[in-house]
């Protein structure tokens, strides 16, 4: 969306991809906050933007990637999910607990911490935002002709 042409290099993990970008072996990385949160809290990294739409509660005073490219915005996420054959009270039944589980205090302040957030949901909004980002990364694909490795 700007233009920059990157080398991109394969990492087997982001922990040896910081390890490298704290020993400047690389310029710089899109790494997840959670994983490079306590780096850039000791000084060892220094955060230039966040990929997500809004500023992180964590680091407040660093931009999103979207104040200076419009409508960009990368999030990552984790969810939790089961073959497609479960019976739908038992699905009901998780997403309720985890619902519950997400909605503790103790654990908001946590994650918050962790520059993390969670989005309790129903199911139909969790494949929704499969769906979407499904559609949205493959206009990326198409448009930058990343083909697999044979």
């Amino acid at each position: 969306m700007a233009g920059v042409e990157m080398i991109h290099v394969p990492y087997r993990g982001e922990a040896p991809a910081l390890a490298d970008l704290i020993a400047n072996q690389v310029n710089v990385c899109f790494s997840t906050l959670g994983g490079s949160i306590e780096h850039i809290k000791a000084g060892k990294l220094r955060a230039l933007a966040v990929t997500s739409a809004k500023r992180v509660q964590v680091l407040p005073d660093i931009p999103t990637i979207g104040e200076f490219i419009p409508n960009y915005e990368v999030s990552a996420w984790d969810g939790l999910v089961a073959p497609k054959d479960s019976p739908a009270e038992i699905v009901s039944k998780l997403n309720m607990q985890v619902n519950a589980a997400l909605a503790d205090a103790k654990l908001q302040v946590r994650l918050d911490e962790l520059g993390l957030g969670a989005t309790p949901g129903s199911t139909a909004e969790f494949r929704k935002l499969v769906a979407d980002d499904t559609e949205k990364w493959a206009k990326v694909v198409k448009f930058a002709g990343i083909k697999a490795d044979p």
